[in-house]
């Protein structure tokens, strides 16, 4: 099941040497993520980075009784104590793979300089592929997201070099920050190096000073000047 819509934000200068994917939560958009992130602050282009905003497939998802929608992978129910429906998470591992690798190949870039992340379930996409799927990526970071309490990564993780940058709303109903931090604890005692930061008076949304803590990370994990190997 391919991707649909891609949105890009190209870098300042001529050539790109790092990349970022955001990836975005259940039911929106590519397109629609980043206008969100437009609205919190601005312009977001980098000197040398280039952001990539792709849309996940439209495909039938259970918690809303089988109606299409565009979800990077189905799942039994909102909660943390079901099994992840690991079919589709391997079905959109193998395509982010893909889309990883066409990244590196248009840029003439590494893995070593691409960050991957999300907003919720997109998040949770992020960390399937940077620990699962997509060995050396630069980084992973999740924005209010989450691993269930079984998930594959904790019994069987293949990479574990990427460092991982996480956020939580504190009063977040929908994912709530313990099901955050627990994530956050699980993926740590693999071995993973990994900063959690809480939101106050934060509900299951964006929030400006998360982005813009999110984006500074991000030029320290991607500096400017390094070239590829």
């Amino acid at each position: 099941m391919s991707l649909g819509a891609l949105h890009v934000i190209k870098q300042q200068k001529n050539t790109c040497t790092a990349a970022v994917i955001f990836l975005h939560g259940s039911g929106d958009t590519g397109q629609g993520l980043l206008e969100w992130v437009k609205f919190l602050v601005g312009d977001i282009s980098l000197p040398h980075i280039k952001f990539y905003f792709p849309t996940a497939p439209l495909r039938p998802y259970t918690p809303l009784n089988g109606q299409l929608s565009n979800v990077w992978f189905d799942r039994y129910n909102i909660t943390p104590d079901v099994p992840e429906h690991e079919e589709t998470l391997h079905s959109i591992g193998k395509e982010m793979n893909n889309f990883i690798t066409k990244i590196t190949n248009e840029n003439q870039i590494t893995t070593s300089r691409i960050v991957i992340g999300g907003f919720s379930m997109g998040g949770a996409l992020a960390l399937h592929t940077a620990y699962g799927y997509s060995p050396g990526l630069a980084g992973v970071f999740t924005l209010s997201s989450f691993l269930n309490n079984n998930s594959i990564l904790y019994k069987e993780p293949k990479y574990l070099n990427s460092p991982l940058f996480m956020c939580h709303g504190e009063r977040d109903t929908m994912v709530p920050i313990s099901w955050g931090k627990k994530t956050f604890e699980e993926l740590t005692k693999l071995g993973i190096s990994a900063e959690f930061h809480p939101i106050k008076n934060t509900l299951h949304e964006l929030k400006k000073n998360e982005l813009l803590q999110l984006l500074e990370w991000i030029q320290k994990i991607l500096p400017e000047g390094v070239q590829d190997n």
